[in-house]
Formats: C-alpha cells, sequence, structure tokens
C-alpha cells in the first residue's frame, strides 16, 4: 500500500511542471454590441472598442471564426442579421476571443 502511495506522489510530482508555464493563449474582450463593428466577410477583419474613449482595435477573422448567438453556432451572415435587430444595443455584451500566436479572432458571441 506505501509503495502505491509512494508512486501516486512522484507522478503528481512530476505532472505539476507539465501542467502549464502561464503562457496567455487567448484574450477574451467583453465590449458592447454597440462598440462592435462585424466583418463582412469571412476573411475580413471586426473591429471593437474597449471602453467609451479607447480607439478602435482591429483584428483579422477566418473562415475558421465561430460566431454564436446563445451559445449556438450560426453562419456570419445569421450572426450581422440578428445583430442587426437588437434594440438595446448599449446594454448587450458580447465576448470576443482573440487568439493571440495566431493574431486573429476565433470566436464571438453573444447571449440575448
Amino acid at each position: 500500500m506505501k509503495l502505491k502511495l509512494i508512486i501516486v506522489a512522484m507522478m503528481l510530482t512530476l505532472a505539476f511542471p507539465a501542467a502549464g508555464n502561464g503562457a496567455v493563449v487567448q484574450e477574451a474582450y467583453e465590449v458592447a454590441l454597440s462598440d462592435l463593428r462585424l466583418p463582412r466577410a469571412e476573411g475580413g477583419t471586426i473591429a471593437f472598442k474597449e471602453c467609451d474613449k479607447c480607439d478602435y482595435l482591429r483584428l483579422r477573422v477566418s473562415a475558421s471564426t465561430t460566431y454564436r448567438i446563445n451559445g449556438q453556432a450560426v453562419p456570419l451572415p445569421k450572426f450581422r442579421d440578428t445583430m442587426r435587430q437588437v434594440a438595446d444595443r448599449e446594454n448587450k455584451a458580447v465576448t470576443v476571443l482573440h487568439h493571440l500566436k495566431l493574431n486573429q479572432v476565433t470566436d464571438v458571441s453573444v447571449n440575448l
């Protein structure tokens, strides 16, 4: 029994350094829908402001960028149409995930 405990303890000790080096892979932005400019095409750019006085940040999107409404993935045209119909754009938050190494947006999501 002690041998099993010693083996488990050694394995856990070796596993902790492999758990990660703490590097940030993605950055998430939560922005008001009124401060979001959606791309016209799948290979375009998305622009948003992090605050009222901030400049627009422009990032690339690709065909692999996922657009989600209430957790459901939808095509970009449907996402654009739905966002156009939202009445209270100031108080509706959109989450934008930016993959830092790829330097592109991987996911845009909103809960209505």
